[in-house]
């Protein structure tokens, strides 16, 4: 399982709710978190058909509750940006609670969207650990 720049489930959400802000105020918020092109929140027919995916991502997260259970076997990798402060590197790290399998927390620099901006070193990233995967797989007889 590979997360990027998000708290473990665990974790109670603190902040306040996005999601149903009024439209300008969630495109406030858009702009300030700096992860929608401003090409993209300036443009109002294409606005019309994203703030309703946007708000139902937001609501995803900010509503999902958590439901202790057994943790997973998988591995799993959490990819986080070195200048996040949206997500603590303890919120980072909590992960490892969620897996009896090996953990990797990785930090790449930049912030919350380094996805954007460390995008060939991010996918890098994911092909080594995919082709460690799948060396550690059994092999099977024809």
């Amino acid at each position: 399982i590979f997360i990027s720049g998000r708290k473990a489930p665990q974790i109670p959400q603190q902040e306040e709710f996005i999601y149903n802000l009024p439209e300008s105020e969630f495109v406030e918020t858009l702009l300030r978190l700096n992860g929608t092109p401003t090409d993209i929140l300036e443009n109002k027919e294409l606005m019309c058909i994203m703030i309703p995916l946007l708000r139902a991502d937001f609501e995803l997260c900010e509503r999902y509750l958590y439901v202790n259970e057994a943790p997973l076997e998988s591995p799993i990798t959490a990819f986080g940006g070195i200048q996040d402060f949206d997500v603590e590197l303890s919120h980072l790290q909590a992960w490892s609670e969620q897996t009896t399998g090996s953990f990797v927390r990785r930090l790449l620099p930049g912030n919350h969207f380094f996805l954007h901006s460390q995008a060939t070193l991010l996918l890098w990233l994911l092909s080594q650990a995919l082709h460690r995967i799948i060396g550690d797989l059994p092999r099977r007889r024809c």
